[in-house]
């Protein structure tokens, strides 16, 4: 009964994906551009740098949200065993007596990991909560700020605005992963309101601002921990959490569109990695030593130091020849980006205006 339901659901599923394939070819272009910026690793290297310098806190929101919330989504994923269009589309039963639609791939199509609920949809939907409700936040406190407690139209205006962005980037988000045969329409229905609660959650946490190195320490060795341990318990009675490795590589028309820096264990070291690597910041000496600084051409010469580094240093792609290597490289890279953010390049640029200062003396 439940395989029969999940595959009436999932064969509409593969419809809508023939459906927007065929009558939206034209907008190919916008909805591979839209799976890209969905990515998380757009998160680390565009939102985390911009909004740390403007607003420190809601930088180190936006990394906790993001980082969580993309851990869930591996435990929710092994649990779920979620398939995917673009190889279920050709080993269902549910087409055995006619002609099962025909679904395009693209470089982005062929994810390896399992496909419920979708991990772009809730990444997307977990980082923009964060950054509507804390723009609103800030608003709220400015005005209480003035002496001003009154809800205005231009109040009501800008949360409208907002929330319209807010769906109207969803929706998006989640017609793209269609598009591309990268997920059911369930999936990243699922993702959506996932990714809403754990940002929701996080709005209501206060612990990590204060957080101390010990327990960015403990958190990372436990999220790690666990994940591990639950991938070797479920082998050792017979389930293999790999298995959709091996469906990506069968399905996938073309194998170099299966990239290693999809499978979930590099998903799960490159968070470790970055939520290790901002606690590391947050406790540097050069961080304790700079974070006073508030004026707004440290602020703007923080912005762009970062994101013009951090677009650079993206570049670097580890060597995927051995595993074990590509696994710790992407680690050490991506607990680089949050450490050099938030302490290197504000202590830089501090200095290099101290200097320019004391010349202009």
């Amino acid at each position: 009964m439940h395989e029969a339901i999940m595959d009436a659901v999932q064969g509409f599923g593969v419809s809508s994906t023939n459906y927007l394939q065929t009558n939206y070819q034209d907008a190919q272009g916008l909805f591979l551009w839209v799976s890209w910026a969905a990515d998380l690793r757009n998160t680390f290297f565009i939102f985390f740098p911009l909004w740390f310098h403007l607003r420190a806190s809601v930088g180190i929101k936006l990394i906790w949200v993001a980082v969580i919330g993309d851990w869930l989504n591996l435990v929710f994923k092994w649990i779920l065993f979620g398939e995917r269009p673009y190889w279920w589309v050709h080993e269902a039963t549910y087409y055995a007596n006619t002609v099962p639609p025909h679904i395009e791939q693209y470089p982005m199509t062929c994810e390896t990991g399992p496909g419920s609920p979708s991990g772009h949809a809730m990444g997307a939907a977990g980082v923009y909560y964060t950054l509507v409700t804390s723009i609103l936040a800030i608003m709220t406190s400015k005005k209480k700020q003035y002496g001003s407690r009154k809800s205005t139209n231009k109040d009501w205006y800008l949360k409208v605005i907002l929330w319209t962005l807010f769906w109207g980037v969803q929706v998006c988000v989640c017609l793209s992963r269609v598009f591309i045969a990268a997920h059911f329409p369930h999936q990243v229905i699922a993702g959506v309101f996932t990714g809403m609660i754990v940002a929701e959650a996080f709005n209501r946490t206060q612990w990590i601002y204060s957080a101390s190195m010990k327990k960015y320490f403990y958190t990372t060795l436990f999220l790690t921990s666990f994940a591990l341990g639950f991938y070797l318990l479920l082998k050792a009675v017979g389930v293999d959490l790999l298995w959709t490795l091996e469906k990506a590589q069968k399905w996938c028309v073309r194998a170099e569109w299966v990239h290693l820096d999809s499978t979930p264990f590099a998903s799960l070291l490159r968070n470790m990695g970055t939520l290790f690597g901002l606690g590391l910041g947050l406790h540097s000496p050069l961080y304790t030593e700079t974070k006073k600084s508030s004026g707004t051409l440290v602020k703007t010469g923080c912005i762009i130091s970062s994101l013009v580094l951090l677009h650079l240093f993206d570049s670097f792609k580890p060597p995927t020849h051995t595993v074990a290597l590509f696994y710790l490289l992407s680690f050490c890279k991506s607990a680089t980006v949050p450490l050099v953010t938030v302490s290197i390049i504000p202590y830089c640029v501090n200095r290099a205006l101290s200097l320019q200062n004391k010349k202009g003396v």
